[in-house]
Formats: structure tokens, sequence, C-alpha cells
């Protein structure tokens, strides 16, 4: 037999395969776990969404639709980022995908050569790697620390660029830490891009959960140099809560979107169609729903970062955006729970699921083993359940 491809053998098998496959095992025998993991709002989509979909398909609106999107939601988008992003694109500047994955996936290999570098801040999204490989990059990791909030400088990130340096993966409001750019801290990293001419995808999926009165800003709204660097990239997932809907997109100078649109026109071609003609109106009229998820998200966050840093040998810093918890469990590394010692974050996640019933992503899928991800994207309920399931057996079996 022949082997198979060397492209495909690079990419990792998900670490956390495991905690969810002995999650679902517990469930399935009546034990009530507590999930931490999600990455989605637990929020149902919007019913008037739901009714434009309905209404797309009894008008027969199922056929093959122009792979980078309909007119009606390119011009939709196009009119969000303007008002919103202080960003103008047309519409031959935009791709709309399936996910933001799907669109980053796209920008990754349109942007990267076999042994260009990509700069990477870590923490970082557990699929930006696998993606960089698969397109046969090499990974540049840029390590980031509590003392400046999970975020790089500019002088840091100049440390990194050689001259195989050719893109920088730019994530905020940031998963896993729930950390944001200020425009500041943006405006020092896009003079080093536009000086060293380096691409940039800026990964905003997340823009518009944000807390305590913060902006989100766009890196690419910073000037017409370091636009035609950026890739922009959004969706509807995490701001609508339409994650199984599929829905992302890309905006970037027309010729980069042309060669992503030429990968999706021999791949995916057109993303569903009827579920265009509701993303229409899900730009135009979420602001309230969008609003209410939010002021709840950040109950949810002050809640759970109080009760965190209340339990021995865990503490968290507060998360500006998205819907995590980046929690520190150095200190818990190398206790003990009976005579099993804790010497890694797979292991703590694997001692909590079976002993406290509680089910959360371990650090080092993330890139930091120090760590590990709590997601209050789950009722307060749970999250009160979970959180004093945590801090009884921490602080009663751990020495």
């Amino acid at each position: 037999m022949k082997s198979l491809s060397s492209r495909i053998l690079k990419i990792s098998p998900s670490l956390t395969l495991g905690i969810t496959a002995k999650a679902k095992q517990l469930k399935s025998q009546g034990v009530k776990v507590i999930s931490f993991a999600a990455g989605e709002p637990d929020f149902d989509t919007p019913e008037f969404i739901k009714q434009k979909a309905k209404e797309a398909l009894d008008k027969g609106l199922t056929k093959y639709t122009p792979t980078s999107g309909i007119s009606e939601l390119k011009q939709a988008i196009s009119e969000k980022l303007k008002k919103e992003n202080n960003l103008e694109y047309k519409e031959d500047e935009i791709l709309v995908s399936c996910g933001a994955k799907h669109s980053i996936f796209n920008a990754i290999m349109a942007l990267v050569d076999e042994g260009d570098e990509v700069l990477l801040p870590k923490p970082y999204w557990l699929s930006y790697p696998e993606m960089i490989k698969f397109a046969g990059g090499e990974i540049v990791e840029i390590p980031t620390d509590e003392k400046t909030n999970f975020k790089i400088t500019d002088e840091q990130f100049k440390k990194y660029i050689t001259a195989k340096t050719k893109l920088l993966i730019l994530n905020s409001p940031s998963n896993p830490t729930g950390m944001v750019y200020t425009k500041e801290e943006l405006l020092s990293i896009a003079k080093v891009l536009v000086e060293h001419q380096i691409y940039c995808i800026s990964d905003e999926i997340y823009e518009k959960l944000v807390y305590d009165n913060l902006t989100h800003t766009s890196i690419a709204s910073l000037g017409n140099e370091i636009k035609k660097l950026t890739v922009v990239v959004n969706g509807f997932s995490k701001s609508h809560s339409m994650t199984g809907w599929r829905v992302g997109y890309a905006c970037a100078e027309k010729e980069i979107i042309k060669v992503m649109n030429n990968l999706q026109d021999h791949s995916t071609s057109n993303i569903t169609s009827f579920v265009q003609y509701a993303c229409v109106d899900a730009i135009k009229y979420a602001e309230e729903y969008i609003k209410k998820m939010v002021d709840e998200f950040e109950k949810r966050r002050d809640y759970i970062v109080d009760e965190i840093n209340k339990i021995p040998f865990l503490s968290c810093l507060k998360p500006q955006g998205a819907f995590y918890v980046w929690v520190n469990i150095s200190k818990l590394k190398n206790k003990k729970f009976k005579e099993e010692t804790i010497d890694n974050s797979i292991k703590l996640a694997d001692i909590l699921l079976t002993q406290a019933k509680v089910a959360l992503i371990p650090g080092c899928v993330f890139g930091n083993d120090d760590y590990i991800r709590i997601s209050y994207a789950t009722s307060m309920q749970d999250i009160e359940e979970g959180i004093k399931n945590i801090k009884s057996f921490v602080e009663n079996f751990i020495y």
C-alpha cells in the first residue's frame, strides 16, 4: 500500500478528544457533568434570522450562488465594516466562506509558501498551527505572559522577524485569553508590519464580545498601508450565536481575495445558499440581541473570575472579551491527588472531569501547559455549580 499524503500527516490529532469522549461516557451513565469546554454561545440563534432562512427556502433560493457570496450579503458586510470599523471594502474584496475557520484556512493557503515563517503569539487558538503546517509554513511562536495581558509588544515582535517572515496572525479579542488589543498597541504593531512588509491575518470573530466599555479596533483601519497587508476575518458564529450555520468572511486587497476565491472555487464553492439571505438580516437587525448576550456574558465573567481567584493554587486575570477565562494552574502542578502527581494540564483536566465532574480544556492545546481554559458560555446555574465543584475538590483532595 502506498503511503498517505505527507502534507496531511503533518496535522496533529486533537488532544482534547480523550476528555470529550470520557465526558460523553460519564453523561451516558447518568452522571451530571458541567461543561466549561464550549466554544460557542449557549443562546439560540435569534428567531428573525431563522425565519429569514425559512423564507428563503420557501422562495426556492436553494441553488448555487457565486462562490464569493451573493451580492446582497457582500454589500451588507461592506456597509457594516464602513459603519462600525471605519473600513472600506468593495464587493470584489470580500469572500464569504464556511465559517471564519474556513476564511483563515483560505488566507493562510493564499499567503504562505513552503518554508515561510509565520509569527504566532502564544497562547493561540489551537487550529492556527495545524493550518500553518498544512501550508508548509514554519511556526515561530512569540510567548506572552500575564505582565503584558498575554499581548505582544512591538519591541518583542521585532525580535522574531527574519528574512523569511511572511505573516503574523493576530486574534483580538483572543481565544483563549479573552484579552483585547488597544488602538495604541495595534498602531505600534502595524508600524512594524508596514516597515517589514509582513502580512497580517486579523481574526476578529469575537469583535462584538467586549466588556467594560472597551472598543474593538481592527488593525486594518489604522491606515492604507497596513490595510493593504491585512486580511480581516470575521463571521456570525460568536456574535449571533450561529455556530452551526457556518458563515464567515474575509476582506482584503482584490488580488488576495481573488486567489482565495480560486481555492474556494475548487474546494467548497459557495456556502449554503439560503443561509446567506438570513445573514443579511443578521447584520442589519441583531444589535439589541447582541447587547443582551454581551450583558449576560459580562455578569458570568465577573462571577467566575471572582470565584476562581478564591480557590487555592488557582488564579486568573479578568478577560476583556470573548467568553473564556484563562486560569493559571502553575501552583497546582506537581501537587498530588491520591498517589497521582498533577504534572500537566491534560492530567488536571482529566482529574477534574472524573472527580469534580467538570469538563474544561487543557492549556497545552493552546501552547501553554501552565493554564486551563474555562468557557462561561453556559448558564449561571451551571457556572455556580461547576466552580463550587472545582473549589471543593481542590481544597479537600489536593496536597
